[in-house]
């Protein structure tokens, strides 16, 4: 047999011009403009806290924990080999890693631990940063959160207001009560109704008396159950009363399997770390939460979490695709020079690094009026509204901004080995959840006119930072007078509305908040010389500064 000489490298082969790993070494002490806003808003202890997880999360097993939890989706057990009903999900160890890393630092609980100090500041932070981890898992995350303020009209529901503040994550599929820490789901949703929850046809009937707290069993159908391996599952039934909020178990009193039966899992365009299930309701056992026919105000105090949630979902997003893009440019050389030297290429990643941080500070905002609901009246007036515009706004600017920064990193973007495919596929799932666009701008028209408040603290917002820029001043002129329309104008230009709201509040955060270079230029050219994609700049703009920013 003749010998052969080892292959020799050929150069085309060489890894040549291309970024090294990129490795943040701590997504917390990276991130200036999330230090500086927790700062600006948030007790000291915040920071102190978040500290410790933004080091963790820019570890190299937590980046393989997000990619794992993604390539190796939930799969579905309806059955078990003998034909019994078993109705599990199975994770990869790696999205049980993910929940174990959440829940062991208290973020799903940190609100009601630290109520009305700082709390929800510490959660938008901890959700923010975790996003960037996966954003699939942070859904029973927020869910888990956001069941507290339902959880408190549960007539003796302390038992599961304990456990939703405990730190071991139980993945098995045992009754709720034999753990320490409980996590929770919902199933809202039904085909014929969709955002429309008055729509819905899944009946209660009681099973010994109705009321308050009281077993009923379930019949009907949902479209969407988020996290199907919850420990309960808030949701909504008609009674004789109208419809009406319940707590359904995943296990009866007795110890059984509830008669939740999962009929399949969706297959979705994005977010494919967590499962959302299609369930069936067969005698399943509940109990009534607050007061029959009142299902609509009882979920509504978990959506408002949730929907403040969905609004930082996007941000931490945009964080992590500008940090990427970022870390490409800089390694990079196209025609001679540095793509982060080259002035278009320049002005396109510092417009992202704007936007990334004008919606960061609208959600740490958000947060802070709901740690100060019950002290002032003002910041109660904004929890109301700022959730709403944060989660219209910011899901609407996240799937062209992910589209841009997948082109800054060219072909490899759109593979499925970097962040970026990942991240454009997940970007439209949170403008759907917990009410699509259309829904929440009705919804900005409705706290309007049901709470003035809302409107008088919206303008005393803005007026700290009016004089500082003539396009600011020019816009809420503009948005003053588009307010005082007829009832008519304003449904048909409520997405206008919710934008300009959106985007002007935003201004008056970075004005008071952030860097001299990143207000002027945001101002510029959002609220003046308007273009609808990424990158268009004044000629004159100060491009060092804002890129500073982003350090190296």
């Amino acid at each position: 047999m003749a010998d052969y000489a080892p292959r020799t490298e050929l150069t085309t082969h060489r890894v040549e011009n291309q970024p090294g790993p990129n490795s943040a070494g701590d997504l917390w002490r990276s991130d200036r403009a999330l230090c500086d806003a927790v700062v600006q808003f948030a007790p000291a202890w915040v920071g102190e806290r978040l500290a410790t997880l933004g080091q963790r999360l820019a570890s190299s097993d937590v980046a393989r924990w997000g990619e794992q939890a993604n390539r190796f989706p939930p799969q579905l057990h309806a059955f078990d080999r003998h034909g019994r009903r078993l109705d599990e999900v199975d994770y990869h160890p790696s999205y049980h890693a993910l929940m174990d890393l959440a829940i062991a630092g208290g973020w799903h609980a940190v609100a009601w631990e630290h109520e009305h100090h700082g709390g929800h500041q510490a959660h938008v932070a901890a959700l923010y940063l975790l996003t960037q981890a996966e954003p699939g898992f942070c859904c029973p995350i927020t869910m888990t959160h956001a069941a507290m303020p339902v959880l408190r009209q549960l007539r003796d529901g302390q038992a599961w207001q304990t456990r939703l503040l405990g730190r071991e994550y139980d993945a098995s599929a045992i009754p709720a009560w034999h753990k320490t820490t409980n996590t929770f789901g919902m199933a809202m949703t039904e085909k014929q109704g969709g955002s429309d929850v008055r729509r819905n046809s899944t009946r209660a009937q009681p099973i010994a008396s109705a009321g308050p707290g009281e077993w009923y069993r379930l019949d009907g159908h949902k479209w969407f159950c988020s996290a199907p391996m919850s420990d309960a599952f808030l949701t909504l039934a008609q009674t004789d009363d109208g419809l009406s909020c319940f707590l359904a178990p995943r296990f009866t009193p007795e110890g059984q399997r509830n008669a939740i039966e999962i009929q399949r899992l969706k297959d979705k365009c994005g977010n494919r770390a967590n499962a959302s299930a299609e369930i069936e309701y067969v005698g399943a056992w509940a109990q009534l939460v607050g007061e029959p026919g009142r299902g609509v105000p009882a979920i509504l105090e978990m959506v408002q979490q949730t929907r403040l949630d969905a609004a930082t979902a996007p941000a931490g997003m945009m964080r992590q695709a500008v940090r990427e893009v970022w870390s490409h440019v800089q390694a990079r050389q196209v025609f001679d020079r540095r793509l982060a030297d080259q002035p278009l290429m320049q002005r396109v990643v510092a417009d992202l690094a704007i936007e990334a941080e004008a919606s960061l500070l609208l959600a740490m905002r958000g947060a802070r009026a709901m740690d100060r609901f019950l002290d002032d009246e003002g910041e109660a007036a904004l929890a109301r509204l700022l959730p709403a515009l944060a989660k219209f706004w910011h899901n609407k600017r996240g799937p062209a901004f992910m589209a841009e920064a997948m082109e800054c990193l060219g072909g490899i973007g759109y593979v499925e080995e970097t962040p970026l495919a990942r991240l454009y596929r997940e970007a439209p799932v949170n403008s759907i959840w917990e009410g699509s666009g259309n829904v929440i701008c009705l919804d900005v028209l409705r706290i309007l006119d049901r709470h003035p408040a809302s409107i008088e603290a919206f303008r005393q917002e803005l007026s700290l930072s009016r004089g500082h820029h003539p396009a600011f001043d020019a816009a809420i002129d503009s948005l003053e007078a588009r307010l005082t329309a007829s009832p008519e104008r304003l449904q048909a230009e409520a997405r206008w509305l919710t934008q300009c709201m959106a985007q002007t509040l935003q201004a008056a955060l970075l004005i008071r908040h952030a860097p001299r270079a990143i207000a002027d230029t945001f101002c510029a050219t959002r609220l003046a010389n308007v273009s609808p994609i990424f990158g268009v700049l004044p000629a004159g703009a100060p491009l060092p500064a804002i890129l500073e920013r982003l350090g190296e």
